[in-house]
């Protein structure tokens, strides 16, 4: 009775809570990790039914390995992953399988993510005979649908993979993470494999299925264009955490952290009348086996003080909804 009270009171869809992931790079002869990679440090954040979450980054910031965790792909080191009003965290796999049917993931490489000996019909038909998502003489229809809705022909439902253009294999992979009605989808760079030209066409099918069937997305990408376009809300991630978090309207009017400045500062303008203020960060991307004391960002920010080089900013509200971890944000100076 409590676990349903607490469904039915919970505010959000997904609560994420000090989430962290980490990899043993070396053990000694006891079996005692000496040395590990910190792929996602102390991340927060809330997603509410039916919105979409963007989360950005440059690559090897941990958006996907966060992704992944979050769905419980890779244990969690350590926080809190709730999801539905249920705390995930400490799930086992016996007790996360009720909850595959609600959380789905659209991997970025759709030709790799699909076995080349099925075809679409058994690759589509095979999570709805294992959950019992229909009864078995509907299953055929079922699908058919469902590549209907995704874009696809009936008549391709006795073809393979391989024969299939980039954009058309991406639909089956949206069709088969949709194929159990789940309730979250995790979309990790689902477009960034495809042309240009597709990727309009299925970031607009993504926006047309959340609407008809009230997903609530996780959007993991580096193409901001896109996820200006598709979200709600923006997390910008680096070297692991989160650098700052908000409505995207707040996000991208009035981007506070020095990092998020200089990332939207690389988003092209089609104006050839409007001078680009571009903001060249020095420096390369530390190793998140050794990342640097402080602030993350401090070893490439224009204003980093001795203060940042020394001790961890506070994960703070500085506006309603707006997140953000800087010193320079608490007037503090070195």
């Amino acid at each position: 009775m409590a676990d349903e009270a607490m469904k039915q009171d919970s505010e959000y869809l997904l609560e994420v809570r000090h989430l962290r992931k980490c990899f043993p790079l070396q053990k000694n002869l006891l079996g005692k990790v000496q040395k590990e990679l910190v792929a996602v440090d102390d991340v927060s954040f809330t997603v509410k039914a039916g919105e979409t979450l963007g989360i950005v980054g440059e690559s090897g910031c941990g958006k996907t390995t966060m992704g992944r965790t979050i769905l419980k792909l890779h244990e969690p080191s350590g926080g809190q992953i709730i999801f539905n009003g249920e705390d995930i965290t400490n799930y086992k796999n016996a007790q996360m399988r009720h909850l595959r049917t609600d959380m789905q993931i659209i991997f970025q490489d759709p030709y790799s993510s699909l076995p080349p000996r099925a075809t679409v019909g058994e690759i589509l038909s095979e999570p709805v005979k294992v959950h019992h998502i229909v009864p078995a003489s509907e299953v055929k229809d079922y699908v058919i649908d469902l590549m209907e809705r995704c874009g696809l022909r009936d008549y391709y439902y006795e073809r393979y993979p391989h024969e299939f253009s980039g954009g058309q294999r991406q639909r089956i992979c949206i069709a088969r993470a949709l194929s159990v009605n789940p309730k979250l989808v995790i979309c990790d760079e689902p477009v960034s494999a495809l042309d240009v030209s597709i990727q309009a066409q299925i970031i607009n099918l993504l926006k047309d299925l959340q609407n008809s069937m009230n997903l609530t997305y996780l959007f993991i990408s580096h193409d901001l264009s896109v996820v200006k376009f598709i979200s709600d809300k923006v997390g910008v991630m680096y070297l692991g955490a989160m650098m700052e978090f908000g409505d995207k309207k707040d996000i991208f009017a009035n981007p506070i952290h020095p990092y998020t400045q200089a990332l939207f500062s690389a988003i092209p303008n089609p104006n050839p009348d409007v001078k680009m203020n571009r903001i060249v960060l020095g420096g390369d991307i530390p190793s998140p086996a050794n990342p640097p004391k402080g602030c993350r960002f401090h070893t490439r920010c224009p204003y980093a003080t001795e203060k940042c080089r020394h001790c961890t900013p506070a994960y703070r509200e500085y506006e309603k909804g707006h997140f953000a971890a800087c010193h320079l944000l608490d007037g503090e100076e070195a």
